[in-house]
């Protein structure tokens, strides 16, 4: 949609979901991707499991319950503040795999190498995928490699898949919220978008910002040994908090009011998002999650996850409410009311 006044062009940003072509807004985690979604990807390849779009699958083999689950990673520029490619795609992996409360066993990978790729680069990028791995606690037991033409990829492209195994008898899920629930964050947020964005744009910061990538597979754990009142997990990436909020509170189908002031945002995040006109709570991370929580345990909770590594800034940030099903309301700090919904388009493309 554009319009003309007086020489100057006046353009609507939000591209156009049905354009009949795929856009970058596609794979935002916003409004295109649920769009693509369902109107491509489910009627054709959709079934009982793969329909309830959580972050892993579960399956039952011989009595024995698994989670699995697949992802990608184009991430431009491959090496950014407090990450690489290499070990996002590990962390992302296993956070996946942990937000149904499953122990991470295995991985594999698929390389994807651009022509002209340094193999200086690409060996530190393994040495990447192979120390996440060590510190998480996980195996990468197959993987492959493939090389296209320069020009048809960007650098790297890593696919990875994982397999956990579920030890509760209930497994986290996200149509499980109820109303009453309390509603955690694991840490402050948007820092993994704002490192690859300062990084990619070449931004003169004092201090770096370092991406929150890192995995959740102890913090979860730490979690359900202590208590078993948590009804979801979401690990926040493409389209930040506010995606998987609205993402939940549909699943669910339940209202969230969550207060701004007690979401937690490092002020020099704050202040890049300002500088570019971005809000946080639709800026990616890589290491931080949302918890759902029944309400006589979230104190108990939060404690836990305060005493655990990754997760020492937690906060409660709202709760599950009757109202406005679907919906996710933020009470703002100047005490008004907002509605949080989904993104239209792609704030900042290619971060994971």
């Amino acid at each position: 949609m554009s319009d003309q006044h007086q020489g100057l062009v006046f353009s609507c940003p939000a591209p156009v979901a049905n354009s009949g072509i795929i856009r970058l807004g596609h794979g935002s985690g916003g409004k295109m991707t649920t769009n693509l979604i369902e109107r491509v990807f489910l009627p054709l390849i959709g079934n009982d499991i793969l329909n309830l779009l959580d972050d892993s699958a579960l399956v039952t083999v011989q009595g024995t319950t698994l989670a699995i689950t697949t992802d990608s990673y184009v991430v431009s520029p491959i090496f950014f503040p407090g990450g690489d490619i290499g070990s996002l795609a590990v962390h992302g992996t296993i956070n996946d795999l942990a937000m149904r409360g499953a122990k991470p066993l295995y991985l594999s990978a698929s390389f994807i190498l651009e022509e002209g790729l340094s193999i200086e680069d690409l060996t530190r990028v393994t040495a990447s995928v192979r120390q996440a791995c060590l510190d998480a606690k996980v195996q990468l037991v197959a993987a492959d490699t493939k090389v296209v033409n320069r020009g048809a990829a960007d650098k790297l492209f890593i696919t990875t898949s994982g397999i956990g195994i579920i030890e509760t008898s209930l497994a986290p899920a996200a149509n499980r919220a109820q109303v009453g629930d309390c509603i955690l964050v694991s840490g402050d947020i948007g820092r993994h978008g704002i490192a690859v964005m300062s990084c990619r744009e070449g931004l003169d910061l004092e201090t770096a910002i370092l991406s929150d990538s890192f995995p959740l597979n102890d913090i979860v754990q730490a979690i359900l040994t202590n208590t078993s009142s948590v009804h979801c997990f979401r690990d926040i990436t493409r389209g930040g908090l506010a995606s998987v909020l609205n993402e939940l509170a549909s699943a669910s189908k339940v209202g969230i009011e969550v207060e701004e002031e007690a979401i937690p945002v490092h002020p020099e995040v704050r202040g890049v998002c300002e500088l570019l006109g971005l809000d946080p709570l639709y800026v990616a991370c890589e290491g931080r999650l949302v918890a759902i929580v029944a309400p006589g345990d979230a104190d108990l909770t939060l404690s836990i996850m305060k005493k655990q590594l990754g997760a020492e800034g937690s906060a409660m940030i709202g709760r599950i409410v009757s109202d406005h099903p679907g919906r996710v309301i933020l009470r703002s700090r100047v005490g008004g009311n907002r509605i949080l919904d989904k993104l239209s388009g792609e704030q900042l493309p290619r971060i994971c």
